[in-house]
């Protein structure tokens, strides 16, 4: 046969070839996944300027993540039972997805637990370069990360982003929010001296009002396998994790998520990203009343806002879909540390000596490793990401974020629903408003620490690099419920006037 009577031949095979590795159009996939984290019992539980050491195991500590797949991007989220995520763990654990799974854009973000594994506060060597007292001050004397349990984090991310991915099944998705006002606060309160203080105590005299706000929406996506069996969800809310009580936990996001498999069943996966609450708490200042003992305030916290977003999840009967589209963005940022003025070094050396007992001892401790910092990273990297899924936009930050940053977020973004994601891709410490840094500012989130010490302007550079991102991206709408069928007639049984007798 002549050559060119095999053209259309090779033409139709070579067109089913292509045809056949094309992206399926069939929908967005999603998989969940779970690793357990819970520390060993006498490790360090990090959150305070000093060292603690768990002494039992309440409930267990998770690495929860889920991939969604449109054929053309894949994205990860990831949530951690975990007070903090440091950067390096993060940059390594990428790596290793992206060697294994081929996945490049994944958000990390810790719950903020302050009952959970030693991932910080001062990491292995970060002070391996200073005086033999500023390395006492930082190993001895603070709460330090364990690396050991530092590579077992990494590694169960690894395997439960990959393993999710593995799992990935075609299915639908539903959107939606709730309002949860009655467990998060602003600690910080307004005073009659004109300033603001973090939890000044129930009944002070001197309490006005809130010094800032709080954020109630409880921001959900749902994912039903094939067989219509809830997969697993992700929630987004606001609150510090500090409702629990001498024991390693979850904290209040273990009963948000026996809430929702509860009715669901323990097959669902729950993956929660803390919102902007670097000023939010479950402890209302201003509420006369004792506050509950820790395990049930970590039950009233977790269960009210698992039980909406139950309810959320239960209206999105008929307004689920399968076509989501996804996209990632990011932007690193190099910001400033704020330096200690030199009077201040110089109290801090004398004040080093007092008991440690005395709060001025933790300020100077506080002033000195910060310094020690400076000498070594007097700029700090700082990613601002932004993952769509659909109608709804992830815009991380690497800080305990001032909850009016997250609004701000919401209210900018461009999308149905945004999730603002504190403490993710990194941790950087407090990040207040600058208002916050003005005279009518204060509390410890504005000391000057080595947790808190960018330049004022950090919050809102991460508020305007998120936007942007926001704003390159195309969000999808929301889903909506179907229209009712044109009307015929009314109800027969229903259209019938009142009969007496």
């Amino acid at each position: 046969m002549p050559p060119l009577s095999r053209r259309p031949l090779e033409l139709a095979l070579t067109l089913l070839f292509f045809t056949a590795n094309l992206p399926c159009s069939a929908g967005t996939k999603a998989g969940f996944s779970e690793k357990d984290i819970t520390p060993e019992v006498g490790m360090e539980v990090p959150g305070g300027y000093g060292k603690s050491f768990s002494k039992k195991i309440h409930d267990p500590c998770k690495v929860r993540a889920t991939v969604f797949d449109d054929g053309k991007q894949r994205v990860a989220l990831v949530g951690l039972d975990a007070l903090v995520v440091p950067r390096p763990l993060v940059l390594a654990a990428r790596g290793a997805i992206k060697n294994r799974c081929g996945i490049n854009a994944v958000l990390s973000g810790a719950s903020h637990s302050h009952s959970s594994g030693p991932i910080g506060m001062v990491l292995p060597g970060e002070f391996d370069h200073a005086s033999e007292q500023i390395r006492e001050l930082a190993y001895q004397k603070s709460s330090c990360a364990d690396a050991a349990y530092l590579k077992r984090v990494q590694d169960a991310i690894v395997q439960a982003v990959c393993e999710a991915d593995s799992l990935k099944t075609e299915g639908t998705f539903g959107f939606g929010s709730g309002h949860e006002d009655q467990v998060a606060f602003n600690r910080r309160i307004r005073m009659k001296n004109g300033l603001s203080y973090s939890h000044p105590g129930k009944g002070n005299p001197d309490n006005i009002d809130f010094a800032g706000p709080t954020d109630p929406e409880v921001g959900v996506i749902g994912f039903w396998n094939p067989d219509g069996v809830l997969s697993g969800c992700v929630v987004n809310f606001s609150c510090h994790a500090t409702a629990s009580g001498p024991w390693v936990s979850a904290n209040w996001i273990h009963y948000m998520e026996k809430a929702i498999q509860g009715f669901y069943g323990a097959q669902t996966k729950v993956v929660f990203l803390q919102g902007a609450c670097g000023d939010v708490t479950q402890v209302n200042n201003l509420d006369l009343h004792a506050n509950p003992e820790s395990d049930a305030w970590s039950q009233w916290v977790g269960g009210r806002v698992g039980a909406e977003a139950l309810k959320v999840l239960l209206g999105m009967s008929q307004t689920r879909t399968s076509d989501v589209p996804l996209d990632a963005k990011h932007k690193i940022l190099l910001i400033p540390r704020r330096t200690p003025s030199k009077e201040r070094l110089e109290e801090a050396h004398q004040q080093i000596q007092l008991p440690p007992s005395d709060p001025l001892w933790i300020w100077a401790k506080e002033t000195l490793l910060l310094e020690a910092l400076i000498q070594k990273t007097p700029v700090v990297e700082s990613e601002v990401q932004a993952l769509q899924i659909g109608p709804v936009v992830c815009i991380s930050d690497p800080a305990e974020y001032f909850c009016a940053y997250g609004l701000e977020l919401k209210k900018r973004s461009g999308f149905p629903m945004t999730f603002p994601v504190e403490l993710a891709n990194g941790c950087v410490g407090y990040v207040p408003t600058e208002e916050a840094f003005g005279p009518h500012g204060g509390g410890y989130e504005t000391r000057l620490t080595s947790y808190s010490n960018l330049e004022i302007t950090a919050g809102t550079q991460f508020q305007n690099t998120g936007i942007d991102l926001a704003k390159a991206m195309h969000p999808a709408p929301l889903p909506q419920r179907p229209a009712a069928p044109p009307f015929k007639q009314p109800w027969l049984y229903g259209n019938q006037p009142p009969q007496l007798r």
